[in-house]
């Protein structure tokens, strides 16, 4: 059998988590990219780590942005069993594909409301479920308009389509919204922004699985941010369930966006008894909570989400365990520069606290300061059954390491 996925540059879910999982499928894989050389170093590095075999593995230039191009390349190459992609960016190109072909896959419709955060505002609102006052920012209309809105302050303005909270910014005055767009605009030429009301509270996430049919809520995560404006996720700790009656709202509202086949990744805010949705990512969280996930809650999670893709239906309970407990802790940078000093990979466990650390970037690589995710040094992946353990575990940790950064 053969799985087509689309990709854009090399992630740590699809190197470390999809391709393994394809592998011991027996799949072959068929990767379409328009980055096909990084992809094969990042498996190259990969298989010399010593980390999981890969499937046979064929690589494809592909304009992957582009549905007729995916479409066409992949009526060249031969119909496949799957068309899968993990990419925030390539959810409805991947969907319209695997419907054109006749295969099992998520409806580009509910692709779209997801990734287009306008569109996503306004199927929330004419579902009749939750309405946050919103407005977007077209292309080619100058932000000055934006001054004649009716919205409240402080709002968050943030690209219509924009990932890991890259350009999301909080602003508090007619002023300096105008200012914050143009500034984008200005990194991000012809851009489309959302600006939207300030949903304050405590942020959350869901994470679901479901095959069409039956949807199952698997974990959830409890969000620490950076200081505002900005929204950099600095922390995540697992939750010993889905919370009640947030997670069955949120639930409702992604049927009512039409969401509910393979894997998503909800982000909500706590208030009250309401769950308010910020953004909906329909493929797997990220930054390396995936990789976590999959042995502590000890299901095959990898292998659920691509056998959804092959038509195969879920069971009807996942079966996971509960008495696992995580901690994801990013070390950000707090400047731009150079990165001097920095510890290297590690692996220990101690006192029932296995603490795994993976560097995100290189001694001598220089960036500027983005004020994203962008920002990660390094991921400290905390795992254990006490909580309280593991939260010493990190504090020792990061107090007996140094981060450097250089101008």
């Amino acid at each position: 059998m053969r799985l087509h996925l689309l990709a854009l540059n090399p992630t740590d879910s699809v190197t470390e988590g999809y391709l393994p999982a394809a592998a011991r499928l027996g799949l072959a894989v068929t990767l379409l990219t328009d980055h096909p050389d990084a992809h094969r170093r990042a498996y190259a590095r990969h298989v010399a780590d010593d980390g999981e075999p890969l499937p046979e593995l064929d690589i494809v230039a592909c304009d992957v942005r582009d549905f007729r191009e995916v479409i066409g390349r992949i009526c060249e190459l031969g119909r496949p069993d799957a068309v899968f992609t993990n990419s925030d960016h390539l959810q409805t190109q991947a969907a319209l594909a695997a419907d054109y072909l006749g295969l099992p896959g998520k409806d580009w419709k509910a692709a779209f409301n997801a990734k287009n955060k306008a569109q996503l505002r306004r199927a929330l609102a004419g579902s009749g479920l939750d309405t946050v006052r919103s407005l977007e920012l077209r292309p080619d209309e100058d932000p000055a308009v934006l001054a004649e809105s009716d919205l409240p302050f402080p709002c968050v303005v943030k690209p219509r389509e924009g990932v890991a909270s890259e350009d999301v910014v909080l602003v508090h005055d007619a002023a300096e919204l105008a200012e914050r767009c143009r500034e984008i605009r200005a990194r991000r030429p012809g851009t489309a922004l959302v600006v939207e009301e300030y949903l304050d509270g405590e942020l959350h996430t869901l994470e679901t699985l479901g095959d069409g049919t039956t949807l199952h809520p698997y974990a959830a995560f409890r969000t620490h941010l950076s200081p505002l404006p900005y929204f950099i996720e600095e922390r995540l700790d697992l939750l010993p369930e889905p919370p009640r009656p947030h997670s069955e709202q949120v639930i409702a509202q992604l049927r009512a966006l039409g969401i509910g086949f393979g894997v998503c990744h909800t982000e909500y805010v706590v208030q009250g008894d309401r769950a308010r949705l910020i953004e909906v990512n329909y493929r797997s969280i990220g930054d390396q909570c995936d990789l976590v996930l999959a042995p502590l809650l000890d299901i095959p999670l990898f292998e659920h989400i691509l056998r959804t893709h092959l038509g195969e239906p879920l069971p009807a309970e996942l079966g996971a365990r509960t008495d696992g407990r995580v901690r994801m802790e990013y070390v950000c940078a707090e400047r731009g520069g150079v990165l001097k000093a920095a510890p290297g990979a590690s692996d220990t466990e101690r006192d029932g606290v296995r603490l795994v650390y993976r560097p995100l970037r290189e001694l001598g690589e220089e960036h500027p300061h983005y004020r994203t995710n962008r920002d990660y040094l390094g991921v400290l992946r905390a795992t254990g059954a006490d909580q309280d353990r593991i939260d010493r575990a990190v504090a020792e940790f990061l107090a007996a390491r140094r981060w450097e950064i250089v101008s």
